[in-house]
């Protein structure tokens, strides 16, 4: 790999760690109220959630770009506090992927809760212990299958990222040029062998990713 395209590998790197520890601690209590709740907006949180898998990633990244701008709320009070903007910037492109990686995160997180189910949480209960203590020793043990699957396709899927971050944090160097767009960097100038190398690198570490997820899920069932 040439030495110039480490930047965005390792810019690449970063953002996916952060987006992911992020979408844990995030989509976790979501996840667990969408496993247990049987409130009547149950569907409309679950298809907010969800939105991403079936919305192109240019429209999420305008509607971003437009919630983010200096112009708006968010993007002028961050301005105010902070004298930067979260546009073309990398703590943008954290705020853009937390948005369009969350499904990865709160649906595998949910499907492990549901499976837990509510008799070992009752069960704990009449042992008199508390909502804390009934998740942290019991819940989040029997789903560690979720939350394992969770971060794993949290941080691939931010790694794999290209429109989002294109409309939220441009292509500038050290700062928002991540893997994606130097790739397609790369094709623009007709520098093949740089796009291959990081095209092929993209391709192997996403078989590797759902591989991996496949064969947690054979191999290490839930049992309840």
């Amino acid at each position: 790999m040439d030495l110039p395209d480490l930047g965005p590998l390792w810019l690449t790197l970063q953002l996916a760690a952060i987006t992911t520890a992020i979408l844990l601690v995030l989509g976790t209590p979501i996840a667990w109220w969408l496993a247990h709740t049987r409130s009547r907006v149950k569907p409309l949180v679950e298809a907010l959630t969800a939105l991403p898998l079936v919305l192109p990633p240019t429209v999420l990244g305008f509607y971003l770009l437009v919630m983010l701008s200096p112009k708006s709320t968010i993007g002028g009070f961050w301005v105010q506090m902070t004298g930067t903007t979260l546009t073309f910037s990398f703590i943008g492109l954290v705020v853009a992927s937390v948005f369009y990686s969350m499904p990865f995160t709160v649906q595998p997180l949910q499907a492990a809760f549901e499976a837990v189910g509510r008799d070992p949480l009752e069960a704990a209960q009449v042992l008199r212990a508390g909502p804390l203590d009934r998740f942290f020793t019991v819940a989040a043990p029997m789903a560690a299958r979720g939350f394992l699957t969770a971060a794993v396709l949290s941080f691939a899927h931010t790694i794999g990222e290209f429109g989002v971050v294109l409309m939220v944090g441009g292509n500038i160097p050290g700062k928002t040029k991540v893997i994606s767009i130097a790739i397609y960097e790369h094709v623009e100038t007709i520098n093949y062998t740089s796009a291959h190398v990081l095209s092929a690198g993209l391709l192997v570490f996403s078989f590797l990713v759902l591989l991996f997820v496949y064969t947690v899920n054979r191999r290490f069932p839930i049992h309840v």
